[in-house]
């Protein structure tokens, strides 16, 4: 069942009442991991160095760090500019296994302008967890996190 994403959205900006990124990141990643099903990993990875994600504020199980935009599917989000969805991510040949458990992803980057903050991150144990409404409402709550958070 997909969730609703119009008032998820709604709540994640009640919740997000700071401008700090720290804040909001860490609020962001609890929010999402207790309020969408069937997720082991939600979380931030930041551009650190070009060419280079770190990790920030998550929930789940330790996390690879850092990630280079030339590999794994938050890589591809970083390096493309675009959202990434994986049915299986098994299936993609340079896939980190951060969590041998996860089965599919979703990973979405964070403009500001043209400059790329980091990703938002989705890791779930469901292969095809992630359908085009789940995209389509987790890239609104992104673009509230952007909205509510000071990224300069």
């Amino acid at each position: 069942m997909t969730p609703d994403y119009s008032l998820l959205n709604r709540q994640l900006a009640a919740l997000l009442d700071t401008r700090s990124w720290l804040t909001n990141s860490a609020q962001t990643s609890a929010f999402i991991m207790q309020e969408i099903s069937a997720l082991n990993w939600a979380g931030f990875y930041l551009q650190g160095e070009p060419e280079l994600l770190i990790l920030g504020p998550f929930q789940g199980k330790p996390a690879c760090h850092p990630i280079p935009f030339n590999q794994g599917v938050c890589g591809a989000a970083a390096r493309d500019r675009e959202t990434q969805r994986v049915d299986d991510v098994q299936a993609i040949a340079d896939h980190i296994a951060c969590d041998a458990d996860s089965r599919s992803e979703l990973v979405v980057p964070i403009l500001v302008g043209d400059y790329l903050w980091g990703v938002l991150d989705l890791d779930s144990p469901q292969a095809g967890r992630f359908s085009e409404a789940d995209q389509a409402g987790i890239e609104a709550l992104v673009a509230t996190f952007i909205e509510c958070t000071d990224l300069t």
